[in-house]
């Protein structure tokens, strides 16, 4: 295979804008050659923006074709893991928008799907091309920021209006969403909380509110303390009604502390490890010596592009997936732990009791109130993640 021929499923918000950058040659090796779209209002747009590319109507018709070698699927988050595995089925390679889906137990049954076909299968995490995030993981992987005893992370900078709620009838619903903030924007955010650290939490106690800044059902404003393994706790703080918003990670470590903020990481590193100096120390209130180190960052974010280039040279050249699909249950079973947490105004524990959380989120989507249009517009995303 010289090129990877991709069919996008659902051209909406999120599918027009990678439809545009593939269609555009941008991403080497790769070729778009179809789309599978139901709604009337889509079609036009199809039309005088795809030229040469295949319209599909019929779901059958669009995996039973030859001029698809991979798919890329842009829908709604409940059917992310129905239509990855169907196209696992038909020998599809799959990479998924965020999230990999809504509750974890159809998550995991796409992650068993994935495991039993020889196919690429990546996620739509383009925040971990970001150079400085990848920065921060060497340093905690290689251990120069030593044990982690702390992490906070303040995420409120995902701003979304009313008009954003309103562009589509799935949209802040728990029947065709199943979340807000925490399933919709702050998706890339719980990715990066686990796999920088490389730790799962032990268990989780959130306090989500629902509709607090917009007309909607779903959380809007979240705030949950984790607890780890090796006693470390975390804080996590997130609101889409905010303005302006603070995007500020900050994550403290027996050898200091790393914070992440405006684009910038500042490294306070401590000469020698906290540990290490409590048991020399004889003193009264002395603390290690520290130094302050602000850490260069290079390279540039290549974004969805860059996971979508990554994605084609896996299946062509066999290139390390930057964000194996396998790893989207991880980001998941933190939101629906948050959620499931405010629910029943308790703890959860990990493992996640995914067949508890399934029933709440049931009997939320049966007792919903909420009727909306049944209309999607497309919204310019240019300059968001």
């Amino acid at each position: 295979m010289s090129k990877v021929r991709i069919g996008i499923i659902g051209v909406g918000t999120m599918g027009s804008a990678h439809a545009v950058y593939l269609q555009a040659n941008e991403i080497k090796g790769a070729e778009l050659t179809a789309v599978l779209e139901i709604q009337e209002e889509k079609k036009d747009w199809i039309k005088e923006n795809l030229n040469g590319v295949i319209l599909f109507t019929d779901e059958e018709s669009f995996f039973q074709s030859d001029e698809i070698d991979a798919v890329l699927i842009a829908t709604p988050h409940y059917d992310h893991p129905r239509l990855a595995i169907k196209a696992f089925k038909y020998g599809k390679h799959v990479l998924c928008e965020k999230p990999a889906g809504v509750y974890t137990k159809q998550v995991r049954e796409m992650n068993e799907a994935a495991k039993e076909n020889d196919l690429v299968f990546s996620m739509m995490y383009n925040q971990r091309t970001n150079p400085l995030y990848a920065k921060l993981r060497d340093l905690i992987q290689s251990g120069e920021l030593g044990e982690i005893k702390r992490i906070n992370w303040i995420i409120t900078n995902w701003y979304r209006s009313q008009s954003y709620y309103d562009s589509g009838g799935w949209r802040a619903t728990w029947e065709g969403e199943g979340g807000g903030v925490l399933i919709n924007q702050c998706p890339h955010q719980l990715d990066l909380w686990q796999w920088l650290t490389g730790m799962m939490p032990t268990r989780v106690r959130a306090f989500c509110y629902f509709g607090k800044h917009r007309n909607i059902e779903v959380e809007d404003d979240v705030t949950a303390f984790a607890e780890y393994e090796n006693g470390a706790t975390g804080v996590f703080i997130t609101s889409t009604g905010e303005a302006p918003g603070t995007n500020r990670l900050e994550i403290s470590g027996d050898r200091g502390k790393i914070v992440v903020e405006d684009g910038k990481m500042t490294f306070w590193r401590n000469r020698i490890s906290e540990p290490e100096f409590n048991k020399q120390y004889k003193g009264g209130f002395g603390s290690p010596e520290c130094w302050k180190c602000e850490i260069p960052i290079q390279g540039e974010e290549t974004g969805h592009k860059g996971i979508t280039q990554n994605f084609v040279d896996a299946i062509l050249t066999g290139t390390s997936l930057l964000a194996p699909g396998t790893e989207g249950i991880n980001g998941l079973l933190l939101s629906n732990a948050m959620q499931l947490s405010t629910w029943r105004d308790d703890w959860v524990n990990f493992p996640l009791d995914e067949e508890l959380y399934f029933q709440e989120l049931q009997d939320r989507i049966q007792n919903s109130t909420v009727k909306k249009e049944n209309k999607s517009i497309t919204l310019n995303v240019q300059g968001t993640h």
